[in-house]
C-alpha cells in the first residue's frame, strides 16, 4: 500500500479523450440547484478502482481530496503504485484487490476491455455499486460513433457480466482533465454530473461521490437509459472536434421564454 501527494493536473490527448469519455458538456449540463446536503458531502466511502490511467487518477485524486480513501487497482503493479502514489490513495494492488475493497468499484480501463474484466471478478463484485465511466467510440467518416452494436450500452455489458452487481453509468461525458478541478464550477454554477442507476443504495452512493468533489447530482433514470449518455458522448466530442462548443446547444432554462 502507497501513499504520496496530490497529482498535477493531467493534459490527456485525444486518444485518452476517445478511450476515457472525454469531451466536457460540462458548463453545458451544469444546473442552478440547491447544494448538495453537507450529510452526503461528508460520508466517507471506500473505492476501488479498476485501472491505472488517466479517469482513474483524476476521478480517484478528486476522490482521495474529498477525503474518500481510494485504492486503485492495475494488471500493472509499478503502474499501480505510481498512480496510487501521484494522488495520494489509500493503497495500490491487483484488480482483484480493488474490487474486493471498494463498497464503490469505478471501472476505468478501455470500454472494448471493460465487460470481459468484470465479468472476470464478478464474484469480488457482488452487491458493490460499480460506475462505468467509460466510452465505446470509433471514428468513421461520418464522425464518432457508438462502437456497442448499437442494441445496448457499455453500462449494460457490463451488467450482464456482472449480474449481482449493482452497475450505474455516469461521470462519462467530461473530458478527463475536468476532474482535476477543485470543484468543477463553470459560470459559478457547480458541474451536473448525470447519471443513470435501477438500485436505489446504489444511486444513492453515485450521489454521495458526486456531491462530495463538489458536483451536483443529475438523475437521468434506469440503467436503461445509459445508452443515451454514452450517445451523447459521442455527440459532443464530435461537436467538440469540429471546433464547435457543445455547451452552446443546451441553453440554461433561466433563459428560456416564461409560458
Amino acid at each position: 500500500m502507497v501513499s504520496g501527494v496530490t497529482h498535477a493536473p493531467i493534459l490527456p490527448d485525444v486518444l485518452h479523450t476517445v478511450r476515457y469519455a472525454s469531451t466536457c458538456l460540462s458548463s453545458c449540463t451544469a444546473v442552478c440547484t440547491e447544494p448538495p446536503q453537507s450529510e452526503s458531502r461528508s460520508r466517507r466511502m471506500n473505492i476501488g478502482i479498476l485501472g491505472t490511467g488517466g479517469m482513474a487518477a483524476a476521478l480517484g485524486g478528486a476522490w482521495t481530496a474529498a477525503g474518500h480513501d481510494v485504492v486503485i487497482g492495475g494488471r500493472n503493479q509499478e503502474r499501480a503504485e505510481q498512480t496510487a502514489g501521484r494522488i495520494g490513495a489509500a493503497g495500490h494492488g491487483s484488480l482483484a484487490d480493488a474490487a474486493g475493497r471498494g463498497e464503490v468499484v469505478l471501472v476505468a480501463v478501455p470500454a472494448a476491455e471493460a465487460p470481459q474484466l468484470v465479468g472476470g471478478l464478478a464474484g469480488s463484485l457482488a452487491g458493490r455499486t460499480v460506475i462505468d465511466c467509460t466510452n465505446s467510440l470509433v471514428p468513421t467518416s461520418d464522425g464518432l460513433m457508438l462502437n456497442t452494436g448499437g442494441t445496448t450500452s457499455v453500462a449494460r455489458q457490463l451488467a450482464a457480466a456482472a449480474p449481482d452487481a449493482h452497475v450505474v453509468k455516469a461521470f462519462n461525458l467530461c473530458h478527463v482533465s475536468i476532474w482535476t478541478l477543485r470543484p468543477p464550477t463553470f459560470e459559478g454554477v457547480p458541474l451536473a454530473v448525470p447519471y443513470c442507476a435501477d438500485h436505489a443504495e446504489a444511486a444513492a452512493a453515485t450521489e454521495t461521490l458526486i456531491s462530495s468533489i463538489g458536483c451536483t447530482p443529475a438523475p437521468s433514470g434506469g440503467l436503461a437509459r445509459a445508452a443515451y449518455l454514452e450517445a451523447t458522448a459521442a455527440l459532443a466530442i464530435g461537436l467538440w472536434w469540429a471546433g464547435h462548443q457543445p455547451r452552446t446547444a443546451f441553453p440554461s432554462l433561466a433563459e428560456a421564454p416564461h409560458r
